[in-house]
């Protein structure tokens, strides 16, 4: 905010002594509140905090100011220092009145990194208060404009700072995957230290805004939340080849439910590399592997038989094994029963966390290509199973259709979030449709 000309102010009113009162108000850092809990808004305009304060602080011509502590002259108080220091719990309002006739003409709050605090006037605009929550463990600096009751601009700054939060009070998050590179299906994680229920859709919301998902060339993307405690962000349709996607999380300070405030998370970066898609028809036995959309080969395959189908839908690669030792027991089958099998198993690209895997099946390749008569893989000779192996990167798309077995689910047993059609995944969201409200305004002068 301009402070006003002293030289303009005195032409005004015929003195440099024009002034107001302010009267401050918050709630202390190291008070407990009202019935033994911290105080919210609703108990701090009913007078029942025992923390709250308020403190009268003079605006004057010079835009100067002073904490009003005991009587004072007018031109010492304007000759005190500018900036008062107001230490207050996040949790509580700031609220700025004015003592004296006149009226608010202008309130700038902002932070040490410029984010500005959104706010609302009261009627006949002497009276605001802040509309959006404090962040924990920050310094706040207020610019208040006002006239007196001569209509002569006055002003004054102020610093205050919110108390830190403890760790138990931290709410951080984890990114994942690890930073690299990945296939276009890859979906970016976000696991809370905290849970989130959903009964505080506010929270929710406040938290999706504060985790900022980025890419080059840029693309429509959105949260939903998996659970209290994950969300998974993917793009409307996959990655486009070789974009960089960046995800930060600027919770810093940010207030959530339950007295939590946001810790510092470490950002990621990850590069999406070919765009490799394999599609497999199980009614047609074989598989097509298209890089950037040109076809590179087709392979004959078996899939699940009768009692065995393979999961319908699109998953994505988890890993990918070399060897891995496959046994009936882990998936229901009894050891001494018909179907029971131990066998090693080579060039394993996994697509579950059951044991569902893309792998060489030496010993079917007769049925290759001509009927399904696996235990759910899908099996395909040593040779292609190995140049698959090569091919394919974790986060590849490997998609199964007409197998008769159940769909993909969507979490909870791998990346089956690409099943999800894009308004069901905008359902999974705290957002209007899975979209970024618009940021507060920085600033709020009245209406006249």
């Amino acid at each position: 905010m301009r402070m006003p000309d002293p030289d303009a102010a005195r032409g005004a009113a015929g003195s440099a002594e024009a002034s107001v009162t302010l009267l401050v108000a918050r709630v202390l850092e190291e008070g407990s509140g009202g019935a033994g809990g911290r105080c919210g808004r609703e108990a701090f305009h009913a007078g029942l905090c025992d923390d709250g304060r308020q403190q009268r602080v003079l605006a004057t011509a010079r835009g100067a100011g002073a904490v009003l502590r005991d009587p004072v002259s007018r031109k010492a108080a304007a000759r005190a220092a500018r900036t008062i220091a107001l230490p207050t719990d996040a949790d509580g309002p700031l609220e700025i009145s004015l003592v004296e006739p006149g009226q608010l003409t202008d309130v700038t709050v902002h932070d040490a990194h410029g984010r500005y605090l959104g706010g609302a006037l009261g009627a006949k605009n002497r009276h605001w208060t802040n509309t959006e929550p404090l962040r924990a463990g920050e310094v706040y600096t207020v610019r208040v404009g006002a006239q007196d009751a001569a209509g002569t601009p006055v002003g004054v700054t102020m610093a205050f700072r919110t108390a830190p939060p403890t760790e138990d009070e931290r709410l951080t998050v984890e990114f994942g995957p690890r930073a690299g590179t990945y296939g276009a299906g890859q979906i970016v994680t976000a696991s809370l230290s905290h849970p989130v229920p959903a009964s505080d859709p506010t929270s929710r919301a406040r938290l999706e805004r504060a985790l900022q998902v980025t890419s080059e060339p840029a693309v429509e993307g959105a949260w939903h939340w998996v659970d209290d405690s994950t969300l998974h962000y993917r793009p409307r349709t996959y990655w486009p080849a070789h974009a960089v996607v960046r995800v930060r999380g600027g919770l810093d300070g940010v207030a959530f439910g339950d007295h939590l405030y946001g810790g510092p998370s470490e950002s990621l970066q990850l590069a999406i590399g070919d765009r490799i898609e394999a599609v497999t028809d199980s009614a047609a036995h074989e598989m097509t592997v298209r890089r950037n959309g040109r076809v590179l080969r087709t392979i004959p395959v078996t899939t699940g038989k009768a009692g065995f189908r393979t999961r319908t839908g699109v998953k994505v690669v988890l890993g990918k094994e070399y060897q891995v030792r496959m046994r009936g027991d882990t998936v229901g089958i009894r050891p001494g029963t018909s179907e029971f099998y131990d066998l090693p198993v080579f060039y394993a690209t996994r697509v579950t966390w059951s044991g569902e895997y893309v792998h060489a099946a030496p010993w079917s390749v007769e049925a290759q290509g001509e009927e399904n008569v696996s235990h759910g893989c899908t099996g395909m000779s040593t040779q292609d199973a190995a140049w698959f192996f090569e091919t394919v990167r974790v986060g590849d798309i490997v998609e199964v259709v007409n197998s008769g077995g159940e769909e993909m689910a969507p979490f909870a047993n791998g990346f089956g979030d690409w099943n999800l059609d894009w308004r069901a995944w905008l359902a999974g969201s705290a957002l209007a449709d899975g979209v970024r409200a618009p940021a507060a305004l920085p600033r709020l002068s009245p209406l006249t």
